[in-house]
């Protein structure tokens, strides 16, 4: 990552909001931003919102960015209560969806006017459509499959995998050789899904088709084995998973839920479906695998999306659109006071 933003980076090992350490931290962030005469202070996820926004704005010149990337899964009760109470304090919030946008003026009665979407972005060029997967089919263990159907996230109740696997059950009877992979890692937060999930493999009778892969470090290598890409989520702000399908050319299923209408044109780039609707989902599966024609064309759509719109270029040539328009407008409030 320092390798690819060549600047110095300051870290500040912050491990609670509002104790001696964090009071401690506060102070030299903004002697930082005091000493280096920072314009613009730009912030992600709850406790940087908040502990980072009030140093920011005790320090009085910086303009101050929040970025909102969910619809408050993250958050605790102290979060919600401060976020409203603290709402005017950003100069700008940046939203990752029209969805997560509206939640925020709503839920944490934010100005419609300070609240701007921005997509996330990826760098398209390392997701190529490969043509040859076979190889890495080893890799993945699923060389003998019929179909490989993927899901991506952090094993976590509010990411669907037991709807998943139900999709998995349904799916197999009529394809029995698919494969159905989830590449992700535990979350201590959850650490009994995973038996959980077993449990459920094992009682639909799915133990030869589904498998965790763990974390995976080569994402666009297993996309390129895989025949559909599946989001199930129950809350999501804006996929990166999803997009990263879409950019390799993988028909892509997901939920109805947060930015993914966004990002898929419903019958067009990809199928939406309702959440926890196992059914729906397995039978857009069951559409794109029986017609390996449409589904190509579908990815092929998909993956013009992503290049167009999602890419790591179009995300910060928007992103230093929306500075240069904040210092301007500084600049001129600050002639006109004058």
């Amino acid at each position: 990552m320092v390798g690819e933003f060549p600047c110095t980076v300051k870290a500040l090992p912050l491990s609670r909001t509002y104790d001696w350490n964090a009071f401690r931290l506060g102070s030299q962030l903004a002697r930082f931003i005091k000493a280096e005469s920072v314009d613009i202070v730009h912030t992600f996820f709850p406790s940087s919102d908040l502990w980072g926004g009030v140093v920011t704005k005790l320090s009085r010149r910086p303009i101050l960015i929040s970025s909102r990337r969910d619809m408050g899964i993250l958050r605790k009760p102290q979060h919600r209560v401060a976020y409203r109470a603290l709402q005017g304090m950003f100069d700008c919030v940046l939203a990752n969806s029209e969805e997560v946008r509206k939640y925020s003026i709503e839920q944490d009665g934010l100005d419609p006017a300070v609240v701007k979407t921005i997509y996330n972005g990826l760098d398209t060029s390392k997701y190529p459509r490969r043509t040859s997967p076979q190889a890495d089919r080893r890799t993945f263990r699923v060389e003998g499959a019929s179909h490989v159907i993927t899901s991506i996230g952090n094993l976590r109740a509010v990411k669907g995998f037991d709807a998943f696997i139900r999709v998995a059950s349904i799916v197999c009877r009529e394809f029995p050789q698919a494969k159905f992979v989830i590449a992700g890692a535990e979350d201590p937060a959850e650490p009994a899904l995973r038996s959980q999930l077993c449990e459920l493999i094992s009682a639909l009778g799915v133990v030869n088709n589904v498998k965790f892969l763990g974390p995976v470090s080569d994402i666009p290598a297993l996309l390129s084995v895989s025949s559909v890409f599946c989001l199930l989520s129950r809350s999501e702000g804006f996929s990166n998973a999803l997009i990263e399908a879409m950019a390799c050319g993988i028909p892509c299923v997901a939920t109805r839920v947060g930015g993914n209408p966004e990002a898929i044109t419903d019958h067009d780039t990809g199928f939406v479906v309702e959440s926890d609707d196992p059914p729906a989902a397995a039978g857009r599966i069951l559409e794109l695998l029986r017609d390996p024609v449409r589904a190509t064309e579908m990815g092929k759509r998909g993956q013009d999306v992503a290049h167009s719109r999602f890419s790591s270029q179009t995300y910060i040539d928007k992103l230093v659109q929306v500075y240069d328009e904040l210092l301007s407008r500084r600049e001129q409030e600050t002639e006109n006071s004058q």
